[in-house]
């Protein structure tokens, strides 16, 4: 699907039922690519899609999980896990990543900004 901005300045990025539950999927908004992941039925979560560990965008290939109290995504290169919530990478703090506002409209999932 073509990326829509709305007029409240969110960017449509897929449908709900693009994203199979427990998996992410990767969205290029404003040339960067964002993991967007889908937990259970409807709770959703982004991140940036680049791994700083492995110097490479494959975060939303990651398998979903949790740590504790936390809903992460194990990296499929090197295994280190990033919190969903807050883009904390858990075993090295210092290559941690952005997680951006994301919300379900009418069927719609929308990114926001990053969250800062």
């Amino acid at each position: 699907m073509e990326d829509r901005v709305t007029a409240t300045g969110w960017t449509i990025v897929c449908e709900l039922e693009d994203i199979v539950p427990d998996t992410g999927v990767c969205a290029l908004v404003d040339d960067q690519q964002v993991a967007v992941f889908r937990v259970g039925e409807q709770q959703l979560y982004a991140i940036d899609n680049f791994d700083p560990n492995a110097n490479a965008c494959v975060l939303s290939r990651g398998l979903v999980g949790s740590v504790g109290e936390r809903v992460v995504v194990a990296s499929p290169i090197y295994k280190q896990h990033f919190d969903l919530r807050t883009g904390e990478c858990l075993e090295a703090p210092e290559h941690s990543v952005q997680a951006w506002q994301v919300k379900l409209e009418g069927g719609h999932v929308l990114l926001g900004q990053p969250q800062r």
